[in-house]
């Protein structure tokens, strides 16, 4: 058994390496590759239980473009593309929990301001270029 066991973990071992010399220099996974996956999950279990003809081939075709893009997504070398689109999705949700301020963009500089609601109309400035505007929280 022990002859077996050492062979066992030596192939493991083996594609251990293949696998991260493949991975090498590819995106990997994030928050929002989980979130994609899980949604072709969900369509895919939608699919099986509706016996309805044109909706659960609707839903199969659904998963199957979900997952195949949350593969993509991990095995892209575009890693800075991919962390970009990762940091955008974060910071939506981020700001769907924020529930005491709002959010405004400077209109000359772009610059996202965020600014406590429930104040009423105000003056901003921007503090990265000193323009100021007014909103309403």
């Amino acid at each position: 058994m022990n002859g077996f066991t050492g062979w066992l973990h030596q192939v493991m071992s083996s594609v251990n390496q293949g696998m991260r010399k493949f991975m090498y220099g590819r995106y990997g996974t994030d928050r929002l590759s989980m979130v994609i996956l899980c949604g072709g999950l969900v369509a895919s279990i939608l699919a099986s239980l509706i016996r309805r003809y044109p909706f659960n081939i609707i839903f199969l075709l659904l998963s199957y473009g979900l997952m195949i893009w949350a593969i993509c997504r991990v095995m892209s070398r575009n890693t800075y593309k991919r962390y970009q689109e990762n940091r955008k999705f974060l910071q939506f949700f981020e700001r769907c929990k924020d529930r005491q301020h709002r959010y405004f963009e400077c209109p000359k500089c772009h610059q996202t301001v965020r600014v406590p609601r429930g104040k009423g109309k105000i003056s901003i400035t921007c503090p990265k270029c000193r323009e100021k505007f007014t909103r309403k929280s």
